[in-house]
């Protein structure tokens, strides 16, 4: 049966139902704030900052979701997600219409899901997605690891394949590759500049998963691997602060593997994560990151939780330098789709490379504040925001 389904306008809530086969979802989420940092970097060295920022607790996001049963067990499904800033109006993950997620593909009761497109890899679905203070408090892109090296939260990749397994007594599992897509280059290549003229270079990814989780108690490891990160857009970031650990060119390979775990009790939850992330300079220089993680989340009431976590930052090999990095949060819930929060992380770096003393920089991304500027080898944060879920 061919069913049309006619959207009148991008912010009216859809959730239609053409008949019992078919449906499609319009949803979204709202992450509004004020922020202050004590250092951040500036021309002539540094300062504080005070700050409208978007998508801390969760990223700013609408998208559409469907599914079409076709009997026996199977169906269709698809993912449309944009994400951006409320505080201007443009698009994030670099400029793409629906960066965040685009896939379609098919599912079975009995083997799994098999989706085409823009996807997570599973650094982000079964570690950062379950086992990290970015996901269990409301600390969100603040306590994720600095530039996401790690691949917690901004892992999404292009042209790629996923399968998803069932859930076989507490068990989950999958794989996914990302095409590089250009002739000659099946494992990638990097972006050339010569005499003037720039060949546009490609990425290829692999990544796989492993979940147990049953009643309270999850566990899960993932395994990423990301050649060429600089040579796709938007470009994998292969940095830690100021340290540039993937060089010129951003670097030929990005590799990271990490393991976590939780616990739930009656009102509190207790979690743990440890990722090793490898990068690879073009010259083949080799630096290693180990994140080390461990926190909580309480519920006092019904409406009202606290969070509180611990990171520890090691880099070692061609580059050095390690932070520590607290985070605090308190979270109000107003309604079933509406929350208010209060947050503060605090970093301290520590380090030298050559003549430059390692900074500070707390966030998944450098849009939040960047880096703790010259002089400065720690930053402060502090939070209020409203999150809304449509």
């Amino acid at each position: 049966m061919e069913n049309k389904i006619f959207i009148v306008a991008a912010c009216t809530a859809i959730s239609t139902t053409a008949n019992a086969q078919s449906s499609v979802t319009l949803y979204g989420l709202l992450d509004a704030g004020i922020s202050y940092v004590n250092h951040s970097t500036t021309t002539t060295g540094s300062a504080s900052r005070v700050k409208y920022d978007d998508g801390v607790a969760q990223g700013t996001r609408w998208g559409l979701k469907g599914a079409e049963e076709l009997g026996g067990g199977y169906k269709v499904l698809f993912v449309l997600e944009n994400g951006f800033n409320g505080g201007t109006g443009a698009l994030n993950q670099g400029g793409a219409e629906f960066g965040r997620q685009a896939y379609v593909g098919l599912s079975s009761n009995q083997l799994g899901s098999l989706t085409f497109g823009r996807q997570y890899s599973f650094s982000t679905d079964y570690l950062g997605g379950q086992y990290s203070a970015g996901t269990n408090t409301v600390s969100g892109n603040y306590a994720y690891h600095i530039n996401d090296l790690d691949q917690l939260v901004n892992s999404r990749i292009n042209n790629s394949v996923k399968f998803n397994s069932i859930n076989i007594s507490g068990i989950t599992f999958g794989g996914m590759y990302g095409f590089s897509n250009q002739a000659g280059a099946f494992g990638g290549s990097p972006t050339v500049t010569s005499t003037g003229a720039v060949a546009t270079g490609s990425s290829r990814t692999y990544s796989f998963g492993l979940n147990y989780a049953i009643g309270s108690f999850g566990i899960g490891a993932a395994y990423t691997d990301i050649s060429y990160p600089a040579a796709v857009a938007p470009a994998f970031s292969t940095s830690v602060a100021n340290v540039a650990a993937g060089g010129v060119g951003g670097g030929k390979d990005l590799r990271t593997f990490g393991v976590g775990t939780r616990y739930q009790f009656e009102r509190a939850t207790v979690f743990g994560l440890y990722t090793n992330t490898r990068v690879e300079a073009l010259n083949g220089a080799t630096t290693n990151l180990d994140v080390y993680e461990l926190g909580g989340r309480y519920n006092f009431t019904p409406a009202l939780a606290g969070g509180l976590s611990y990171t520890f930052s090691h880099l070692a090999d061609s580059n050095a330098g390690h932070w520590n990095q607290v985070n605090a949060s308190v979270d109000y819930v107003l309604s079933k789709r509406t929350d208010v929060y209060l947050l503060a992380a605090y970093q301290k770096a520590s380090g030298q490379n050559g003549n430059q003393a390692v900074q500070a920089q707390i966030g998944s991304s450098t849009t939040f504040f960047g880096t703790s500027g010259t002089g400065a080898t720690n930053q402060i944060a502090a939070r209020i925001g409203i999150r809304h879920k449509f």
